[in-house]
């Protein structure tokens, strides 16, 4: 056989192998259509505090997946995921693993986070891990999440989003370390995990993982890409429903009767005593001592209510600067009277981040009255969140006298 027929039959050979590989592989399977929703936040808040994605952008991830790259796969779950999630005043970040050499040259990065989630900026951080390559380190990914996790306060979710490939892997390790995090979190950690492909020993890593956090659960990224799938997931993940109030009682049709004679009323000798004379009685007034001429709310404290704040605001709206205007000029007459600024939010968002923007309104109204010469030194700043309404937090009415700033006298 010559040597130009050698070749003549490699390169025929070649050829009908890249065609059969192509044939089997078949056309791309069109991802799930998904449209975002939009939920709504008088049926639901945030049951979590803080969370973190992790990603699998590995050389695993650049195989083909029903005729799709795993990684695009894995990366349209995070961005539907992301487009779903409503920002709550939860703290979130981002970490891939892998890396392609012009993403990263590190094993594990984390591209977004750990910060106050926002939905467009957790976007422009996914935007950052373009390729996949590298090895597969989730366990390194694990190691560094407790150093992301472990100032933060309040309950933890951890989803990683993998096909789940053990090379390089150390599956030993990758198991040690997820046991680690859940020592160290204990309870206020769940980790949910997404797998990306039909692997069977993917499948069984990743249950075994979620299995060690307890309150998580695995999931197929299959199941999860259509717009109502998504948000079963988000809802189930992210959020729980508020409690609705009890149903009004159908009121009880009484027969007419004869009128009663209307006694005649007593005269009451002391009327209630009303010692700092705001118009709210003694044993109703939980702010004594408010100044002459000032403003009460219905519990007898000075206060500035809805029309200071917007939902999730610290800004003083314009037309409030009336009432503000009234209290300077009681500050200004009583100069040796120091006061306390006490900020308060509605029930919406998590506790602590209430209670940092409380803090953020009571400072708010503080640099109002610096700014009109008011020392600083007279007054003091606290924050109380949402744990002290004086109002319902089930309607909006209830919730814009919620988001107040009360002052009150220092003893």
């Amino acid at each position: 056989m010559t040597h130009k027929l050698i070749i003549r039959l490699f390169t025929i050979f070649t050829a009908l192998l890249l065609l059969s590989s192509c044939i089997a592989m078949g056309p791309a399977k069109p991802l799930a259509s998904f449209s975002q929703t939009n939920f709504d936040l008088d049926n639901y808040t945030s049951k979590v505090d803080n969370f973190l994605v992790i990603f699998d952008a590995s050389s695993s991830m650049s195989d083909k997946y029903n005729g799709n790259k795993k990684f695009d796969i894995a990366k349209a779950f995070i961005d539907r995921m992301n487009q779903d999630i409503p920002q709550l005043g939860q703290n979130a970040g981002l970490r891939s693993f892998g890396h392609n050499p012009i993403v990263s040259k590190n094993t594990t990065e984390l591209f977004y986070g750990m910060k106050n989630y926002s939905t467009a900026d957790f976007t422009e951080g996914l935007d950052k891990v373009t390729a996949p390559g590298g090895c597969s380190p989730l366990y390194k990914a694990l190691l560094v999440a407790e150093k992301d996790l472990e100032t933060l306060s309040g309950n933890k979710v951890i989803i990683i989003v993998s096909d789940g490939q053990k090379a390089n892997m150390i599956v030993p390790n990758t198991l040690d370390y997820a046991r680690q995090l859940k020592n160290k979190f204990g309870d206020s950690l769940c980790i949910y995990t997404v797998l990306v492909g039909d692997s069977n020993e993917g499948t069984k890593l990743l249950n075994d993982i979620a299995s060690i956090g307890g309150c998580g659960f695995s999931a197929n990224a299959d199941n999860l890409l259509a717009g109502i799938s998504m948000a079963n997931f988000v809802q189930k993940v992210f959020l729980t429903k508020k409690s609705k109030p009890a149903p009004k009682a159908k009121p009880i049709k009484i027969k007419k009767t004869k009128p009663i004679k209307k006694a005649k009323p007593v005269k009451v000798k002391n009327r209630k005593k009303d010692s700092d004379h705001d118009g709210v009685s003694d044993e109703n007034d939980i702010c004594p001592n408010t100044p002459l001429g000032a403003k009460v709310n219905i519990k007898g404290c000075w206060s500035f209510g809805d029309a200071l704040f917007d939902t999730n605001k610290a800004e003083i709206k314009q037309n409030a600067y009336n009432i503000l205007n009234d209290a300077y000029k009681i500050l200004a007459k009583n100069p040796e009277m120091r006061i306390v600024l006490k900020g308060h939010t509605d029930n919406r968002g998590t506790a602590a981040y209430n209670k940092a923007l409380s803090l953020r309104r009571a400072q708010a109204v503080k640099t109002y009255f610096v700014n009109k010469r008011i020392s600083g030194s007279r007054l003091t700043c606290k924050a109380f969140g949402e744990s002290s309404p004086i109002a319902t937090n089930k309607t909006k009415k209830g919730r814009a006298l919620n988001r107040r700033v009360e002052l009150e006298p220092a003893k």
